[in-house]
């Protein structure tokens, strides 16, 4: 490493730090900064992304620098199909440093592991100094999460999320819940309505900066999974703001009810899909949490449809990104299931005759979105029955979401929905019969399964094989408090209709087609 004393400093910003506060710039001044923007085949091609998840980050990103240029910044930025691109971080930011010989490199810590492990290499080959910083963004540094989970014997979501409401005083009056309660969340499990027609999501116009991308995408990544056909999604800030203040005005007050439920061709119900925009940082989250909060306090949302927003955001998105960093880089071949079954075709195809399956694969394509209780509820529910491999389940949910990245994938796959780190992170594994889709969803009233039949040909699949999930892990699962019902239940259970249970499960199993290579990784 040399130390220089003169040039500028280098401050690269990767796709998912799209934003003006970000910490590399905080203490910079445009005259003696050259901000470097890469686009790169390695985080293009590292797992095959959704189209619509790579034109949303680089045209983003095209966007930015723009916006950066415009405040009076120096920006060097890279396109995936210039010639010289090298198509890694660590290579373009070599290149970078022999064009303009800084005195320091200043980069915010990436979100994703092995980013983080790259970017520590460069300490070492740099020529030139470089600072790592934290990223200011997240309302608990993971310092701070570490003490946290050290002081704990369990590491629950709801008591963090109460440190994070006193932390920030977020519906807290005189260091108390508003309402008497910290969590309104037994208000907010309506199931479908007949009639129930949420306002659309704003439509965008795109421009010039956009459309190039969408060229690009579509020649580059055509045998990527997905459609670019319906995208939707804000890739600039002022484009973000006009989605987040839409969300506020029109669906926030019914979004506690019905966060829960289930709609055949209603992708987004009264759902933010803010997401993608947070994680790429063109939304600042507590900004957004107060914007939410002021609308209860305003008396335009309801209590329990903000309360559970601003749950998911400086709750479960904060204790996610804490404990993705604790358990890493374990948890990204945890199988504390031993599941070893290959993913089934029909993620990748969408050709199933369960209509619950079909709808969310359908509505995935075609957005790069499904909401979470389709996500866990559904698809993850499957998996976990199914005995599906954790890696192949990751792998599927980090490519085809446009919010996804791997610091909130992977716990939620590993941890929520496949129970792979042997409950960290949950006090149960979230497995659930068809009853549970029957009540929350209208895809079981058209289905060719019969969700009332528990065996035998015409049975929902997930009837028999809730059952056989819980006979298959009874030894590791058996002592779990929250399971002590269920198991209860099976065992009170005659020979015969365990047996056909077990049967049914099985013969469905057998019928399941693994899918080919090459969908999620080259």
């Amino acid at each position: 490493m040399t130390v220089r004393a003169s040039g500028p400093v280098l401050v690269p910003i990767l796709g998912d730090q799209l934003s003006p506060d970000i910490s590399s710039l905080a203490d910079r001044k445009p005259d003696d900064t050259i901000i470097l923007m890469m686009e790169v085949s390695d985080e293009t091609t590292y797992v095959r992304h959704h189209k619509a998840k790579i034109a949303l980050i680089l045209a983003a990103m095209r966007h930015f620098a723009e916006e950066l240029r415009k405040a009076g910044w120096t920006v060097d930025y890279i396109k995936l199909d210039d010639d010289a691109n090298t198509g890694s971080f660590t290579g373009e930011v070599a290149r970078a440093v022999e064009r303009h010989q800084p005195r320091g490199v200043q980069v915010t810590e990436p979100g994703e592991w092995r980013v983080r492990q790259d970017i520590e290499r460069w300490r070492k080959d740099l020529p030139v100094r470089v600072r790592i910083l934290p990223d200011t963004r997240f309302i608990c540094p993971l310092p701070d999460f570490y003490e946290w989970a050290a002081s704990r014997r369990e590491l629950r979501m709801e008591w963090f999320y109460r440190e994070m409401r006193r932390k920030t005083g977020l519906l807290m009056e005189d260091g108390k819940p508003v309402g008497g309660r910290w969590n309104f969340d037994a208000e907010n499990r309506g199931g479908p309505e007949a009639g129930l027609e949420p306002p659309a999501l704003p439509a965008f116009r795109y421009d010039a900066i956009t459309h190039t991308v969408f060229d690009l995408v579509s020649g580059r990544f055509d045998k990527h999974f997905g459609s670019l056909d319906n995208f939707g999604w804000p890739v600039t800030r002022a484009q973000a703001e006009r989605a987040r203040d839409a969300f506020l005005k029109d669906r926030l007050p019914s979004f506690g009810k019905y966060q829960d439920a289930m709609v055949e061709g209603q992708d987004f119900l009264f759902h933010a899909a803010l997401s993608p925009a947070i994680n790429i940082g063109l939304l600042d989250p507590l900004d957004l949490c107060r914007r939410a909060e002021t609308e209860w306090r305003e008396g335009r949302a309801p209590i329990e449809a903000v309360e559970g927003f601003i749950r998911q955001i400086i709750g479960w998105r904060e204790y996610i990104r804490g404990m993705y960093w604790l358990e890493m880089p374990g948890l990204a071949k945890a199988n504390g299931l031993d599941a070893s079954r290959p993913l089934p075709d029909f993620y990748w195809t969408g050709e199933t005759d369960m209509r619950c399956l079909a709808d969310c694969v359908r509505t995935t394509r075609e957005n790069a979105y499904a909401h979470h209780i389709q996500r866990l509820m559904v698809l993850g529910n499957f998996a976990l029955l199914a005995g599906l491999r954790p890696q192949d389940v990751a792998d599927w949910f980090l490519v085809v979401y446009a919010d996804a990245f791997e610091w909130v994938e992977l716990p939620n796959v590993a941890g929520m929905v496949l129970h792979a780190d042997k409950g960290r992170l949950a006090s149960k594994p979230y497995a659930a019969s068809g009853a549970y889709i029957d009540r929350m969803s209208d895809y079981c009233g058209n289905c060719p399964f019969d969700v009332k039949k528990k065996t035998g040909d015409g049975a929902c699949p997930f009837n028999a094989l809730y059952w056989h999930f819980l006979a298959s892990n009874e030894k590791k699962l058996a002592g779990y408090h929250r399971l002590a019902q269920p198991y209860a239940t099976w065992r009170r259970m005659t020979d015969d209709k365990r047996a056909a249970y077990l049967e049914s499960a099985e013969a469905f199993l057998a019928t399941l087609k693994p899918a080919e290579t090459g969908w999620a990784r080259a």
